[in-house]
Parts: C-alpha cells; sequence; structure tokens
C-alpha cells in the first residue's frame, strides 16, 4: 500500500495572520479523508482478512501517518458496520453469521435491482462504453485468477451503474452494504478461484444496450444471487450460526 504524504502534526502557519490556519484545516481534513478512504478500500476488496484484529497503531503504521486520522476513520468504519472494536482496543470485520448473511442477501436484491433500473434511462452511449471497458477488465482478471483485480472492476463495474440513479440515499445504503461482505467476498474467491464464474454482466449490459429494465433487473439479481452464493457455500458453512 502506498504511504500517505501528509502536513505533519504541529506545523506551524506561515503568517500571523488566519488564512494559513484555515488552509492547513483543510489540509489536514483532506488527510483524514484520504486515510478513510484507503482504509475503506482495505476492507473492500478483503485486504483486511475476516479474524484477524489489527491494531491502530499498526494501521497508521502501514499507512505512514499519525493514530489520529486513523482513529477518525476507524470511528466512522465501525458506524458503518465495516469494523468492530474489541475491548483490547484491537478491531477486526465482524463475523458473517447467518442472520447477517441474509440481511444483506435480503437488501442487496431489494435495492441493487432497483438502483439499476432507475439509472438505465440517464446511461449514455458514453457511459455504456465505459461500462463495457470495465466488463472486458472483468474478463481479463477472470481469466488470469487476479482475486483483487475481479474485486476491483466487478465493484466499479456495479456502481458506474449505481450512481447514474440519482438515487444518493439508496446508494449509500449499497456501499455500506458492500463493505459488509466485500471481506467475505474475497476469502469465497480464493477459495474457489474467479475463472469459473458465471458472466451475468453480460446480460446486463445487453439489457442496457436494449433498455429493458426487467432483463436488467433480472441480470443484476442474478449475480447478487451468485456471488452471495459463494459466501455462503465457502464462509457460511464454516460460521457459527
Amino acid at each position: 500500500m502506498k504511504r500517505l504524504a501528509g502536513v505533519a502534526a504541529g506545523t506551524r502557519p506561515t503568517s500571523e495572520g488566519e488564512e494559513p490556519q484555515e488552509s492547513q484545516a483543510i489540509v489536514g481534513l483532506t488527510t483524514h479523508e484520504e486515510v478513510y478512504r484507503r482504509l475503506r478500500e482495505q476492507i473492500l476488496y478483503g485486504g483486511i482478512k475476516p479474524g484477524s484484529a489489527v491494531t491502530l497503531r499498526g494501521l497508521a503504521d502501514e499507512l505512514g501517518v499519525s493514530p489520529m486520522p486513523v482513529r477518525e476513520a476507524v470511528r466512522r468504519l465501525i458506524a458503518e458496520r465495516a469494523l468492530l472494536l474489541q475491548d483490547n482496543r484491537r478491531v477486526l470485520v465482524p463475523p458473517m453469521t447467518r442472520d447477517t448473511f441474509e440481511q444483506i442477501l435480503f437488501a442487496r436484491r431489494a435495492l441493487e435491482p432497483e438502483l439499476a433500473a432507475r439509472a438505465l434511462s440517464k446511461l449514455s452511449k458514453k457511459d455504456i462504453a465505459a461500462i463495457e471497458a470495465v466488463d472486458n477488465a472483468i474478463d481479463v482478471a477472470m481469466r488470469a485468477g487476479d482475486t483483487e483485480g475481479y474485486m476491483r472492476s466487478n465493484y466499479q463495474f456495479h456502481f458506474s451503474i449505481y450512481r447514474k440513479s440519482e438515487a444518493d440515499t439508496l446508494v449509500a445504503l449499497v456501499e455500506s452494504i458492500w463493505l459488509q461482505f466485500g471481506p467475505f467476498m474475497r476469502m469465497a474467491y480464493g477459495r474457489i478461484g474467479t475463472s469459473t464464474i458465471e458472466d451475468h454482466h453480460e446480460f446486463a449490459l445487453a439489457a442496457i444496450r436494449t433498455r429493458d429494465a426487467k432483463g436488467l433487473r433480472s441480470a443484476i439479481d442474478a449475480d447478487i444471487g451468485q456471488g452471495m452464493g459463494f459466501i455462503g457455500e465457502a464462509v457460511l458453512s464454516r460460521a457459527g450460526p
């Protein structure tokens, strides 16, 4: 992981006026957001393995920053149910229980096909071409057995569609849900590989090209069922109730 460049704590303003102090505050906020984004990506793509507890100091050392922005990022991620704080001040990915699995599956099937259908009329030819390019990257990753590359492109494929829905509240909910199952999807793909995954994205793309909302809903739902099924088979069967 790339180390973050930021303003060191205690950096003094260059003058006695208020403007340099305001500028410093903006830089500090940017650093906090960058730390949050990088930790979020680690979780989303399985960089923090379920069951492995990490310390705030360890995360700060890995990112090359002070503990303060890490502490704030972790607090936000705990609120999003992406991390769980233990009594010993370590954090870990919350375990996947059967109840959690069923709730995630229900929420995904309720929200994601709806977002895709809402986005359909707003996708331009340029948007569709960009989504097709992402799907090609997915194919390359699948053939190469590149699990992380597959997961990154898969996320980009879905949210390139969903964000066109202009339903920001629903998109934010789905983003939070993806944080909760992403680490387990990485575990599942690590066990089953990516070369044999059925590509439901091609059906989604065909529906997008013909503006077939029903077909698009069906393709997204099938894709969700397949991915969550992998978690059920490879992860949930080994977890407690």
